[in-house]
């Protein structure tokens, strides 16, 4: 049975917001929203080269919303108002679930966004959202490649 949310729960989702709004992290958010389009693991190779922007912006996000998780992970955050209250979590597990098992077998590390991946698989509908979080992605994706080219 889900826990009722208290105030403690958002005061963190509070803090966690105004984290979002550091100046680099929201760079770092800014270019996984509207520059990374993953269809292969082939797309993941920029983001591997240390020291480029965006192997740092890909690390920042993705470990920024790992973080977040664990703490609904750790009893310490309510699931279901994390989730209600936003769903950045979400679109970044859109962009990047399909690739995580590869990308745990290339470098070794079976836990790599675990704590996303268990968050979305206990909170119902959450993997609902995500799916249609992946249909919002392949038009964003193709409306800014008509941007693009006009």
């Amino acid at each position: 049975m889900a826990t009722e949310a208290t105030h403690a729960d958002a005061n963190l989702i509070l803090k966690l917001y105004e984290l979002r709004r550091d100046e680099k992290l929201r760079a770092a958010r800014d270019w996984f929203a509207t520059e990374f389009f993953p269809t292969s693991m082939e797309d993941f190779k920029p983001v591997q080269a240390p020291g480029s922007k965006e192997n740092t912006y890909f690390r920042m996000v993705t470990s920024y919303w790992d973080m977040a998780a664990s703490f609904v992970e750790s009893g310490v955050l309510n699931a279901d108002l994390f989730l209600k209250s936003g769903g950045e979590m979400l679109f970044v597990w859109a962009k990047m679930g399909d690739f995580v098992p590869q990308m745990r077998q290339a470098t070794g590390h079976p836990d790599y966004l675990a704590n996303i991946e268990r968050v979305i698989a206990s909170v119902p509908g959450a993997a609902d959202r995500v799916a249609s979080t992946k249909k919002f992605i392949a038009q964003m994706r193709e409306n800014l490649a008509k941007s693009a080219k006009s």
